[in-house]
């Protein structure tokens, strides 16, 4: 048996495709026929090379995600059907990994199962946040409208973070280039003096023969040191990811001095707004965004926080009684404003502006940690060549001194 994939409309026009097992192209027409299909294209599918196979293991990006879901607004805005509709995406997606969703929660609509219910088949692509404002739409009756706050939810998130990735670019870039010059200088110029020193005989000092011992690792047994690094690497994953782990890196990044702390609790906090005020304005119950958006703010410390705001909602309390137990990650302007929201009936409102505020906070943060990563990226790549420098003339001042 061979795989066809196929291309075919019903009798209303509705396009449809997928997959068919059958020994030619023949039965494949046959089959399509004998379910009311008017077949458009039939083609043989090759077989899985090794750059599908690992396509397959690409993530969705965010961008291509938002134009899909504006798109998806725009068209059933416009009229036409969302299984319609979702062809358009599907013919026009780039990713083969996107395509090959689209395609399943067409044919999952098609079957007569809801939107929300077909995209949460795919949690890598589409996350509990975008499911669940799409199920509200859906129960609403106002799927279009909900789709664009998903677009401008994915769009305020994806530049969120495209300012963060592009302020830790030249600190990164200067920290690869600070390790290069190390072991550069480790591997090829402290041999040259070590043959030097053996000529001086007698002890070497500290630093030097510390800076010495680190050069024969480098050039003899370089595994070592690309074992420990892997070592300290998934170490450091394995326990990031743990209950306990998560809660105590959280709590460190929080308190992170040289204002590293107070901008990662404004990133939080600007996504954790956002993200409560989408969930609030689309219809979710509030149980359930208060629960979606403490997963969704990818900080332990206010998932906790939101847990317990859940709890004391469930049991007829306020919002901002828990919050307030959290100092380290809700300050005080924050709780104050969600419980003039929560009191006036404005919380989605009043969530939006907090988010706004800290979004601009974040973007005025960036800039001033830029500007002080700049020296100290400086600093230290002089205070790596300083010290090498410096280890290795010591042995030759320490000569120089018993030669006066």
């Amino acid at each position: 048996m061979t795989t066809f994939a196929f291309k075919a409309v019903d009798l209303a026009g509705v396009p449809t495709r997928g997959e068919l097992d059958a020994d030619d192209k023949q039965a494949v027409n046959s089959q399509l026929r004998a379910k009311g299909l008017i077949v458009l294209d039939i083609e043989e599918q090759k077989t899985t090379d090794l750059g599908d196979y690992f396509g397959r293991w690409r993530r969705v990006k965010s961008q291509e995600l938002t134009v899909a879901t504006r798109q998806l607004a725009t068209m059933i805005q416009s009229g036409m059907s969302l299984l319609r509709a979702l062809y358009v995406l599907e013919e026009q997606a780039r990713s083969d990994k996107f395509r090959e969703a689209l395609t399943s929660i067409r044919m999952d609509v098609e079957a007569g199962i809801a939107l929300s219910e077909a995209l949460k088949r795919y949690p890598t692509i589409f996350n509990a946040l975008y499911t669940a404002m799409v199920g509200a739409g859906e129960a609403g009756g106002i799927l279009e409208e909900t789709l664009e706050r998903v677009a401008d939810q994915l769009e305020k998130d994806d530049s969120l973070r495209r300012q963060i990735k592009a302020a830790l670019m030249y600190p990164i870039l200067i920290s690869t280039f600070a390790v290069v010059v190390l072991l550069a200088l480790v591997a090829f110029l402290v041999p040259v003096f070590e043959k030097v020193f053996k000529e001086f005989g007698g002890h070497l000092p500290a630093i030097t023969q510390f800076t010495v011992d680190f050069s024969h690792i480098v050039t003899g047994a370089p595994y070592l040191i690309v074992g420990g690094a892997v070592g300290v690497v998934v170490g450091f994953r394995k326990w990031k990811k743990s209950s306990r782990g998560a809660q105590q890196w959280d709590r460190f990044k929080l308190k992170v001095p040289w204002k590293i702390g107070d901008l990662v609790q404004k990133v939080a906090l600007a996504r954790f707004a956002r993200t409560f005020s989408a969930l609030i304005g689309a219809g979710v119950p509030m149980l359930q965004a208060i629960d979606i958006t403490g997963r969704t703010s990818g900080n332990s410390v206010i998932e906790k926080a939101m847990d317990a705001v859940g709890e004391s909602v469930r049991g007829g309390g306020s919002l901002t009684t828990p919050m307030r137990a959290e100092p380290t990650a809700f300050p005080i302007m924050v709780t104050q404003m969600i419980a003039v929201g929560e009191e006036t009936g404005a919380l989605e409102q009043m969530l939006s502006k907090i988010a706004d505020f800290y979004e601009d906070e974040v973007a005025a943060g960036l800039k001033a940690l830029t500007s002080i990563l700049e020296p100290l990226m400086i600093i230290l790549v002089g205070a790596i060549v300083g010290f090498i420098v410096v280890a290795m003339y010591m042995p030759m001042f320490k000569v120089y001194d018993n030669i006066r």
